[in-house]
């Protein structure tokens, strides 16, 4: 609750702080966005920590291959990155790169789990 509460406040300053410079100047503004999402992961630094600690005894207690859960995770941060990419040349004025990000992010989830694919796909040949 208290790394929501200060991810908040976080992010609203530094919004408060970019519309107040992106008259004057919007190349700093920029910048400040790109401090403040840098920030904001330090703070996620350790929940992050501890959902990957999680995710570790899931696996562990459920017996779940790591080739086929490793993907899973991957896929979501990907979505993560690739959303706060293209937000980020949205809020530059490149929209052409934000839905490159996206483009690329999405290839990427595809790309990531493939051997999930892979594995289903082998199931049901074996189900045949």
């Amino acid at each position: 609750m208290e790394t929501v509460i200060r991810l908040c406040a976080l992010c609203l300053t530094g919004a408060l702080l970019a519309v107040l410079l992106k008259r004057t100047n919007p190349d700093i503004a920029l910048l400040l966005a790109l401090a403040v999402c840098g920030a904001a992961l330090l703070l996620l630094a350790e929940p992050l920590g501890q959902v990957r600690d999680l995710f570790t005894q899931l696996l562990d207690w459920g017996g779940l291959p790591t080739d086929l859960f490793l993907p899973l995770v991957k896929t979501v941060g990907i979505a993560l990155v690739s959303r706060t990419g293209s937000d980020l040349c949205r809020d530059a004025g490149e929209s052409a790169m934000a839905s490159l990000v996206e483009t690329a992010g999405a290839v990427t989830a595809i790309m990531v789990s493939l051997p999930l694919f892979q594995a289903a796909w082998d199931m049901l040949r074996g189900l045949l």
